[in-house]
């Protein structure tokens, strides 16, 4: 019998064996396909058209110019899916991308360009950019420039694209060339505790950026200066020291994929002219005419037109964690026309009233975009008679911005009772015709338990930090030996403590700053409790007596939050996943009132799929 059960477990044994064997010979294969998809083109690209673009008129273009794209992307770089939805949505819309030389013809020459016109841009020259938008440029049928920094050039860094590469890009058809300039690199760096660090190359700048605030600037745009503002270079040194950026590019170009490119961005400018001090403007406004046929001066803002210059032009970098909606808000308050937005799943669109702002509904997340500076605002329809109920949704919106729940509202929200997260606070307010009410106020990172540092331990963490910094990169052995005297001196510092006294550090709400909560609720009578993220927020809260009402979901900006760079933006999604809404009634069984979740074999196949999403990305990570 025992000789029985172990032959048995034997087959059992290897009989999953071979499963999991052929498991992973599935996903090799499935990741094979993806890699051979994204390094071969199989199509050319075509021009526009009469036929399929109209061509009349002064419509001007839009710019636009992404960092970088990855697989899956983050807050900072964005996901080929999501690059897809941006472009497949501007496509739909009718936008046909033009070339470098459609934007010099259109200048130069007076000549009409497409009415929807579109100039993509990938900025950085990141090799992974290239082999994740090549396929999305193929499908969509869409030309880009890729733009390049030659510094990688001589450093072979694997994470950049090299001239044979470039050069395959551009037989292609579907890339041009541009330039970001010689190299990207800093001056005139203080932290945010004003300690002057002076210059940094970006992996100096990569490992103290934590710790610096927006006093700073680009290579090329201004002498560089001591901590007290005064120029540490001559005129004539300053000329040497930009000039001999712009004849690397020259030299460096020609070299390597024999010309220049045409297309130029001037880093961190958006001064009005060529930098922030005149003599420095100059030169680089003498050099990048004679480099250059054209220069992207301005970011921010995306539409250009004739009473630009082609030295002048400017471009709007559709962050990483934008939903498509939030690309097309921006774009049309540019362009100031009317454009359609994306509704995604419109039989659950039908539950909702978009009162202002634009929704998008993907599976089982409803995303509404706010106006500029200004709101979305959804009602649930057939809500009015809601009173006494339990809701439960994540809130995936970025932390700094409003995501808002009415409840028992009037139709002119003259009367609500409403719980919201706003810039990283839970809030519960009340309104009854007159003003709204606080009830209720949470700081969402007290909650959490995150550890309260003093301003001092901040400033001496931000200096240490500096100062390995230096040691790491120093230019010599005795260099480094004084940096590591000071590191020593430094960490045997004492700082006092929020507890000893000291004033508390808080940190400016970063507007790359990503947010996942998971609120329920719980209202019944003149009470009203509330979970964040499986734990007690509020219990049994009181709150004015009941009158029945409807459900209005709203966003809003949250004002400018910190960024290192120039990111200014005025409108914000709203991100509501997984919303249930039941009667609480204590009955056993309650209604369901509303449930934006998937059901049935629909939830089966959306498991299924992020799932097998997850382990082709665990694989291609790991192979």
């Amino acid at each position: 019998m025992m000789t029985i059960s172990n032959e048995k477990f034997t087959a059992q044994k290897d009989r999953r064996k071979k499963i999991r064997v052929v498991i992973q010979i599935i996903i090799l294969l499935t990741v094979l396909a993806i890699c051979i998809t994204a390094l071969f083109t199989l199509k050319a690209y075509h021009p526009y058209t009469s036929q399929n673009a109209n061509v009349s008129g002064d419509k001007g273009f839009v710019a636009l110019a992404y960092f970088g794209v990855e697989r899956i992307g983050n807050q900072n770089i964005i996901g080929v899916g999501r690059l897809y939805e941006h472009l497949q949505a501007l496509r739909d819309l009718g936008y046909v991308t033009i070339t470098q030389d459609d934007v010099l013809n259109y200048y130069q020459t007076g000549k009409d360009l497409p009415e929807k016109s579109l100039f993509l841009i990938f900025e950085d020259g990141r090799r992974d950019t290239a082999i994740f938008s090549q396929k999305v440029l193929e499908d969509l049928n869409f030309k880009a420039t890729m733009l390049t920094y030659p510094e990688k050039f001589e450093k072979k860094d694997t994470k950049f694209l090299m001239p044979e590469e470039l050069k395959e890009l551009e037989k292609s058809s579907f890339w041009e060339m541009g330039t970001n300039g010689y190299r990207l690199a800093f001056i005139n760096v203080f932290d945010r505790y004003d300690n002057y660090l002076g210059e940094l190359d970006l992996l100096k700048h990569a490992r103290v950026a934590p710790y610096l605030g927006r006093k700073y600037n680009h290579y090329l745009m201004d002498y560089i200066r001591d901590e007290y503002g005064i120029p540490k270079e001559s005129y004539n040194r300053m000329k040497e020291r930009i000039s001999y950026d712009y004849e690397a590019v020259r030299d460096i170009y020609t070299k390597s994929i024999g010309y220049v490119p045409g297309m130029y961005i001037l880093m961190h400018s958006n001064t009005g002219s060529f930098g922030n001090n005149d003599k420095v403007s100059a030169v680089n406004e003498s050099w990048i005419k004679t480099l250059f046929k054209m220069n992207f001066n301005r970011e921010g803002f995306s539409f250009n037109q004739r009473n630009s210059s082609l030295y002048d032009l400017t471009r709007m970098q559709p962050q990483a964690y934008w939903y498509t909606n939030h690309l097309l808000m921006r774009i049309k308050y540019d362009i100031n026309q009317d454009l359609e937005f994306v509704k995604g799943d419109l039989n659950k669109q039908k539950a909702w009233e978009t009162l202002k702002g634009a929704l998008e509904i993907q599976e089982e997340t409803m995303i509404l975009t706010s106006l500029p500076k200004d709101k979305g605002l959804l009602r649930l329809k057939n809500s009015n008679d809601f009173e006494d109920l339990k809701l439960s949704v994540r809130m995936k919106g970025n932390k700094l911005g409003l995501q808002k729940v009415y409840l028992r509202a009037d139709e002119s929200l003259n009367r609500f009772l409403s719980v919201y997260i706003l810039n990283n606070f839970l809030y519960v307010t009340e309104k009854n015709g007159g003003a709204e009410k606080e009830l209720f106020k949470l700081n969402l990172d007290k909650y959490d338990g995150k550890e309260r540092l003093s301003i001092p331990e901040d400033k001496k963490a931000a200096e240490m930090r500096e100062l390995e910094t230096f040691v790491k990169y120093a230019d010599s052995a005795e260099t480094a030996k004084i940096y590591a005297e000071r590191l020593k001196d430094k960490n045997m510092e004492n700082a006092p403590t929020v507890t000893d006294g000291a004033g508390e550090y808080i940190p400016d709400l970063s507007v790359h700053a990503e947010g996942d909560r998971m609120l329920s609720l719980s209202l019944k009578k003149n009470r009203i409790s509330i979970m964040i993220d499986g734990k007690d927020a509020v219990i049994d809260l009181p709150v004015s007596e009941p009158k029945a009402g409807a459900v209005y979901l709203e966003t809003a900006w949250g004002g400018y939050g910190w960024s290192q760079r120039n990111l200014a933006d005025d409108v914000y999604d709203g991100v509501f996943e997984k919303l249930m809404i039941t009667e609480n009634m204590g009955a056993e069984k309650e209604k369901v009132l509303f449930d934006s979740r998937l059901q049935g074999f629909d939830a089966v196949k959306f498991k299924v799929r992020q799932l097998w999403e997850s382990l082709i990305n665990w694989f291609i990570v790991k192979l």
